[in-house]
């Protein structure tokens, strides 16, 4: 069984989320105060490594889960966590597996895993926690208020940078519609959306992890998010040199640190528009125009990139006629006197915003 590193934690978690029967099931465990290990699939390594118990294959309930586990052998299930496979068995991992753990029960769980690549799932009856291992890591499954705190934080966290954002987005606006934008202005804008998609990657996660109790999180975050990250695209479209993938962007981002990505010749450098010195960053530079275009209200996107695909450049599209405009293919004459009355109110807007 091989899966994503990082997807197979996010899908456990999702799986013993508040809301859930198993979720309910450890809970009852844990108020028994009685340990357990329980694993998440059933393969043929699964099956060399098992000794002893019985064989079940059961609807999963938190009820039998729970008096399951007052046996002192671990509990088998299906990986979609919906039937009971085996119980009262007997986990014989390879003792030659390193890990860090001390206690008999959890050391077993963190070789099964590593072992058999499913997650495994110790529940502590002396410390009353529940450890989950997947994907090489222990996660400790933490209360919903402890996980909410740190969410109603990280959410404070966005909202500011949103906020920011919002500004700076405005303010790249106006400096596009009067050919004055920079490299330093477009890797600024470029900055604060892999800040906000990093601390809504974050939250999201916490969603999860929520289940139920994060439904209210997870409209919020929906909110503050929306169109964002077509925002990024359109942004990157503009302005990345010819022959450059959004995709080697985001490539390069990824394995940007949170404190490297302050430096914005670093953010920069991976579009491709300068060297890590920094030099570079007061080079002027020309949108494409999609950024612009996407914020004229029922412009399919299609026709956009026509637009810019045929003219070439921002400043090109705001000298254009009403009849260069209809002549490009999908405009027409009505589209095209909606598209120039709707670049002028931009326009307006951006300068009025920029200098007042």
């Amino acid at each position: 069984m091989t899966e994503n590193p990082g997807t197979l934690l996010r899908e456990t978690l999702a799986l013993i989320a508040p809301g859930t029967v198993l979720r309910d099931g450890l809970e009852r465990i844990l108020r028994g105060r009685t340990g357990a290990i329980i694993v998440l699939g059933f393969d043929e390594t699964v099956e060399e490594i098992s000794s002893g118990g019985f064989n079940l294959d059961v609807e999963l309930s938190a009820a039998r889960l729970r008096e399951l586990a007052k046996m002192d052998g671990a509990v088998v299930v299906d990986r979609a966590a919906n039937r009971i496979l085996r119980a009262n068995v007997q986990l014989l991992p390879n003792a030659s597996i390193e890990t860090a753990e001390a206690g008999m029960r959890h050391r077993t769980a963190e070789r099964v895993a590593r072992q058999t690549c499913y997650p495994v799932i110790s529940v502590s009856q002396s410390m009353r926690i529940i450890s989950l291992y997947a994907d090489g890591k222990r996660h400790v499954i933490e209360p919903s208020d402890a996980i909410l705190a740190r969410a109603n934080q990280a959410l404070a966290t966005l909202e500011r940078y949103k906020s920011r954002l919002d500004q700076t987005s405005a303010g790249l606006d106006a400096l596009e519609i009067e050919n004055l934008v920079t490299v330093r202005d477009v890797a600024v804008v470029l900055q604060l959306l892999e800040m906000v998609r990093r601390i809504a990657s974050d939250i999201d996660s916490y969603v999860v992890e929520l289940g139920t109790d994060g439904r209210l999180l997870a409209l919020q975050l929906e909110e503050l998010t929306r169109g964002l990250m077509a925002e990024r695209d359109f942004l990157m479209q503009d302005y990345l040199p010819a022959g450059m993938e959004i995709a080697t962007v985001d490539a390069r981002l990824k394995w940007v640190g949170s404190p490297a990505l302050l430096d914005l010749a670093m953010v920069a450098q991976a579009m491709g528009l300068g060297g890590t010195d920094g030099q570079d960053l007061d080079a002027q530079i020309s949108p494409r125009g999609l950024r612009i275009l996407a914020k004229i209200p029922r412009l399919p996107l299609e026709t956009a990139h026509a637009v810019v695909n045929e003219l070439g450049s921002l400043q090109t599209l705001l000298g254009a006629t009403i009849d260069e405009l209809q002549r490009i293919e999908g405009v027409g004459a009505r589209r095209a006197h909606a598209l120039r009355d709707g670049l002028s109110r931009l326009a307006e807007v951006s300068i009025v915003d920029r200098y007042s």
